[in-house]
This record gives structure tokens, sequence and C-alpha cells, in this order.
């Protein structure tokens, strides 16, 4: 797929990532749908596979998910310039309400009404996880692949239930990925997906 880079093009990548990231609350799991539907379901310049890989890039480098992500869908668009420009689109709304926060942090820390607002965001932001987490286990169904799914549960139950710590449960999943390659390999069926 080519895509015209011009300074029109630039501009709507700056404003769809700069707009996603300044009306969602809730960090990186919660921007990342949004992300997809925008350029994945709206624009049409990233196929649904190239997104899911571009989101477990994003999770497992060291930085925050929505950041790394950004990167690499700009990247992808438009090289290191398309990198700039959505890490910009990104990183700018939060840095603009921080510095508001910090500076008003008096009047915001026992406001009523900041507190009721933040708790009923605090709801949206998991339907938005739900509605994430389900569609990704769609896409993975729709594959015929149902160990990641598994995976994907055995990794919740170990978290939710049994508070298991993050890198014992990322280093398991690992070594089940790791585990599988080699297996699909030895046999020649070439490398996991």
């Amino acid at each position: 797929m080519t895509i015209k880079k011009n300074l029109k093009f630039y501009f709507k990548l700056f404003a769809s990532t700069f707009t996603i990231s300044a009306f969602t609350f809730g960090g990186g799991y919660v921007i990342v749908p949004l992300m997809r539907k925008k350029f994945v379901e709206k624009l049409k310049w990233i196929d649904e596979k190239e997104m899911l890989d571009f989101v477990a890039i994003g999770q497992s480098a060291p930085g925050p998910i929505a950041v790394n992500t950004s990167i690499l869908v700009g990247h992808r668009l438009a090289g290191v310039a398309g990198a700039l420009v959505t890490v910009f689109g990104t990183v700018l709304p939060p840095l603009i309400v921080l510095s508001a926060v910090f500076l008003l942090y008096e009047e915001f820390k026992s406001n009523a009404v900041v507190n009721a607002v933040m708790a009923g965001m605090r709801i949206g932001v998991a339907a938005v996880i739900i509605d994430a987490v389900i569609t990704m286990a769609k896409d993975v169904l729709k594959g015929g692949k149902v160990l990641p799914l598994l995976l994907m549960a055995a990794a919740f139950a170990a978290a939710f239930f049994f508070k298991v710590n993050l890198i014992i449960i990322l280093g398991a999943s690992a070594l089940v990925g790791i585990a599988v390659t080699f297996y699909r390999l030895k046999r020649g069926n070439g490398a996991a997906s």
C-alpha cells in the first residue's frame, strides 16, 4: 500500500495521534485499541496483522506501550519522520495535562467533582480494555490459534487470582513461545505464529 506523504499527510498523522492521546484516559492499553480503530479500520493505512505485531513489539519493548506502538506505526507509514511525528503527537497531550495538574494540584486534589469524574473514567477505561481484549481474542481465534488464547487466559488467571509476579508470567510466556517455536521448527512447519 502506497501512501502519498506530503505536509497534509504528516498533519493528519500528528492530529490522529494527538487526538487519540488527548481524549484517552487509562494509558497505553486504552490508546492502542483506539489507534487500531483509527489506522486499521478508518484510515486503512495498516492491516490488522501488522497492528497486532506492533502492539506485541510495543508491549515487549522498554517504555510506555502507547509511545512504542505510535513509533512503530509512524515508522511504518513514513520512516523516521513519521515516527517523530507520531511520538510527538502521542506525548504532547499528557505533557500538557501533567503540566496543568502540577500547577493546579492543590485545587484538584480536594475537589469532589474532579474525584467523581476520575471515578467515572475508571469505569470507562475498564470497558475499553475489555473491548480490546475481546477484539484481539477474536482475531486470534479467527486464525485458528488456540495456544495464544490459552496462554492469555492462564496469564490473566495467574496475575489476577494467584497474584503471581508479572516478571514470572512474562518469563513463563516467553519460555512457552520459545518451546513452541523450536517444536515447530523441528517438525519443519516453519516459525511459530
